[in-house]
């Protein structure tokens, strides 16, 4: 069961290989190159990046007892941290 995607305004380069190095650290897989899967701790999800500043996250698979909703806001959290660094 897919969660409702979640769109990223304002997402620029440095943000967005920011965000990425950090879900890596985190244990996440996550592919090169603009769009792909993200996985680890049970959840997958598909991303896209427009390559400017359009980020689109959909969480395909997560562990039963975790909500869309909690899954979404530690994804955005890995976002906030990285915006404007």
């Amino acid at each position: 069961m897919s969660c409702r995607p979640i769109k990223f305004r304002n997402v620029p380069p440095d943000t967005f290989a920011c965000m990425k190095k950090k879900l890596q650290g985190a244990g996440i897989s996550v592919p090169s190159g603009n769009r792909g899967e993200l996985s680890g701790s049970g959840i997958v999800a598909d991303f896209e990046w427009d390559g400017q500043s359009n980020l689109t996250i959909t969480i395909k698979e997560k562990p039963f007892i975790v909500s869309c909703e909690a899954a979404a806001m530690r994804i955005k959290q890995f976002v906030r941290q990285c915006h404007g660094s």
